[in-house]
């Protein structure tokens, strides 16, 4: 059996497309693998955050996970704040970590563009401890979206470094991109992923919005002028998006959709698309409302950091007596 991680920070109400591209497969692979699902809430704080709204956003991800059929008798759901062996190895890969490859990373290039003046050290320095996330639990998988490749290969790196250097205790983990709804768009520029960070409210499905501002971000979404239901990404993205998006929620193929909609505008075949995402989500939302302010909610997450520090602690002893950290204590 293989061992998945997979890590989500709290920073707003995931989307559809977290949902379609990554959290509905999870809900399969936990039936095959050993899985971790981990809110990187430590992540989050490279970046300023209200510390209410953060905590919120922590217990409501929890609860999404769970109302998405992530279930706690299969799969392990915890905190990253609240297993500290994540800090503790984070701390340790930054060690052997170069600033050179630090700065070469793609987001820190990004969110730096400005000038560095103000930019946390956190921002230059988390790869390493997304490293330690996966690292800890011998994962041998990691789904993650194109964005996140390069720093999986820093993991990688970093692993084998550490193996190379010091005794091989990592599993060096292999990189999953699901083929399928991995990058659902935008619906207003649908040339771009669809992100809970986007400014623009109507380029985005959160998880938790009613049902008319579903219907309404869909029959908003930028299509054509062509009236045309046709999958062509290069030429026509909007349709290629909303296609996509119609064909995982209603589990019907591409082909089938394009044929069914033959001779048909944009306004019916819209219509159907909100109402698919509609169905999609009305029980997760249900479910989401009754986890939210439970004690399961809270005993699920007590009893995924208890399991994930067993694991995470056992690798980290492993890694200090690599390193020479600490006393080796003569046995009596």
């Amino acid at each position: 059996m293989k061992t998945i991680f997979s890590g989500i920070q709290p920073s707003g109400t995931l989307t559809l497309g977290n949902y379609l591209g990554a959290m509905k497969h999870f809900v399969d692979l936990q039936d095959e693998q050993k899985c971790y699902f981990c809110i990187v809430d430590e992540h989050a704080i490279t970046m300023p955050q209200d510390r209410l709204k953060l905590r919120e956003n922590i217990k409501s991800l929890a609860a999404l996970y769970l109302a998405s059929g992530i279930d706690p008798n299969k799969s392990t759901l915890f905190i990253q704040s609240e297993v500290p062996a994540h800090t503790q190895l984070g701390w340790m890969l930054q060690c052997v970590s170069y600033i050179g490859e630090l700065e070469r990373m793609t987001q820190f290039k990004d969110k730096s563009a400005g000038g560095k003046e103000g930019v946390s050290s956190g921002l230059l320095t988390y790869p390493p401890l997304m490293a330690s996330d996966i690292l800890l639990y011998k994962t041998d998988i990691v789904p993650v979206g194109e964005d996140q490749k390069q720093h999986l290969e820093l993991t990688r790196n970093l692993a084998q470094r550490f193996n190379n250097k010091f005794n091989d205790i990592f599993t060096v983990p292999e990189v999953s991109i699901p083929k399928v709804g991995a990058r659902i768009m935008s619906l207003q520029e649908p040339t771009k992923k669809m992100s809970k960070s986007d400014s623009n409210q109507k380029a985005f499905i959160s998880m938790l919005d009613d049902e008319k501002k579903i219907m309404k971000k869909v029959k908003s979404a930028v299509t054509d002028s062509d009236g045309i239901v046709k999958y062509d990404k290069e030429n026509k993205p909007g349709v290629a998006n909303l296609l996509t998006i119609y064909s995982i929620c209603a589990g019907v193929s591409i082909e089938d959709l394009e044929i069914k909609y033959e001779g048909k505008g944009y306004g019916e075949f819209k219509q159907d698309v909100a109402e698919a995402v509609i169905e999609t989500l009305k029980p997760i939302q249900e479910r989401y409302h009754e986890l939210i302010n439970s004690e399961e909610l809270d005993d699920t997450l007590d009893k995924g950091a208890e399991q994930a520090s067993y694991e995470a602690n056992k690798m980290l002893r492993k890694a200090k007596k690599a390193m020479g950290l600490g006393r080796v204590k003569k046995k009596k």
